[in-house]
């Protein structure tokens, strides 16, 4: 398994734009045979700032995730909604209480 956290900031006038886009993608998302799961978190003290913690079965799922139309349509729609550049850092997995991990 190998999880990636997106940690993104959104625009404040944008968040509203970005989750429901974020939700669409993470909708079709986990329906890829590659993808185990994938979150989408909202901080609650600055609701501007979201994790996308993204659980993939294999490490070539992330670039097969990136070529699907779905990804590349978030990716457009909310490239102006960033208060930054989103930054991700990658995680292997030990552990999880989940049906199908697998280690």
């Amino acid at each position: 398994m190998l999880i990636v956290h997106v940690h993104v900031h959104v625009k404040p006038e944008s968040v509203d734009a970005f989750k429901k886009a974020t939700v669409e993608n993470a909708r079709q998302s986990v329906q890829e045979p590659g993808v185990a799961r994938f979150d989408v978190v909202q901080q609650p003290d600055d609701p501007t700032r979201f994790v996308l913690v993204e659980v993939y079965r294999d490490a070539d799922a992330p670039a097969r995730h990136k070529e699907t139309a779905h990804y590349q349509t978030w990716r457009d729609t909310v490239a102006d909604m960033m208060a930054e550049p989103r930054r991700s850092v990658k995680f292997s997995g030990v552990y999880s209480k989940d049906p199908g991990w697998e280690q």
